[in-house]
C-alpha cells in the first residue's frame, strides 16, 4: 500500500463531474490497483474514489504532478499535485480477512450446508473462496449452473453490498468462473442496501436464524 499526503486539487470526469478545491489530503493506493482519496474526518468514506481494475500514471503529456486513474469504462481521477508531504509505501501482505462474531459465522455454515435453500437445485462449491482480495463467504451454482458468489451478513448495508460488488468484478475476470452472479443475504437488508443491490442486478435473501436451524419454516424469501 502506497500512502501519500499532499496538498492538491482532485476533478472526477466520467457519468458526471466533480471537483475537489485544493487542500491537504490522504491518497491510498492499493496493491489491488484502487485510488482512494480521504479527508481527515468522515471516519473511513473517502472523498473520492476510483475502483479497479484502473490505471495510474503519474505525469501524463509532460505535466509534471499529475496523477491521472483511468478505469476500464474511461472514467478519470485527475489529482493535481501541489506540495507532497509524505510518500511511502509499504507491503502489507496477504490479509486473513474479517473474522465474524458467532451468529454471522454460523448463518455462513448453515447456508452452505443447506445452499438448495436459495433455490431448488443449487449446489455448493465452496465456503471462504479465496481470491486476491479477501475469502468470498459462499461460492456457489444456481440450477442451470451459472456461477454465484453469496456474501451473508447479520446486518445487510450499503458497506457489504460494496464489498460483494468488488468480489463480483474479480470473479467476473475469472474465465473458469464467468459469469458469476450475486447473492446479499442478511437477516435485515437495509432499503439503501437493498436499492443499491437491486441496482447492480444483485438478488437480496433475507436469511431467518432460527428457519436455518430447522426450529421454523427453512425456506428464505429471495427479492
Amino acid at each position: 500500500m502506497r500512502l501519500v499526503i499532499a496538498r492538491c486539487s482532485v476533478d472526477y470526469a466520467g457519468r458526471l463531474t466533480a471537483h475537489l478545491p485544493s487542500a491537504p489530503r490522504l491518497i491510498l493506493v492499493k496493491a489491488d490497483g484502487s485510488v482512494s482519496i480521504h479527508a481527515d474526518d468522515r471516519a473511513y468514506k473517502p472523498l473520492n474514489w476510483m475502483s479497479p481494475p484502473c490505471t495510474l500514471k503519474e505525469g501524463v503529456d509532460g505535466e509534471e504532478g499529475v496523477w491521472t486513474v483511468v478505469n476500464k469504462a474511461g472514467e478519470k481521477l485527475i489529482i493535481t499535485m501541489e506540495e507532497i508531504m509524505h510518500d511511502s509505501s509499504h507491503e502489507l501482505g496477504v490479509d486473513p480477512g474479517l473474522i465474524k462474531d458467532g451468529v454471522e459465522a454460523h448463518l455462513q455454515e448453515l447456508l452452505a450446508d443447506r445452499i438448495e435453500t436459495l433455490g431448488e437445485g443449487w449446489t455448493l462449491i465452496r465456503r471462504e473462496y479465496p481470491t486476491a482480495i479477501g475469502p468470498v463467504d459462499i461460492l456457489c451454482r444456481d440450477a442451470d449452473g451459472a456461477t454465484v458468489a453469496v456474501e451473508i451478513k447479520r446486518r445487510g448495508e450499503i458497506d457489504g453490498v460494496e464489498q460483494l460488488t468488488r468480489y463480483l468484478e474479480l470473479l467476473n475476470r475469472d474465465p473458469h468462473l464467468a459469469p458469476v452472479k450475486g447473492v446479499f443475504a442478511a437477516q435485515e437488508i437495509k432499503p439503501q442496501a437493498r436499492v443499491l443491490a437491486t441496482d447492480r442486478g444483485i438478488d437480496c435473501a433475507v436469511l431467518d436464524y432460527d428457519a436455518l436451524r430447522g426450529i421454523e419454516d427453512d425456506k428464505l424469501r429471495l427479492f
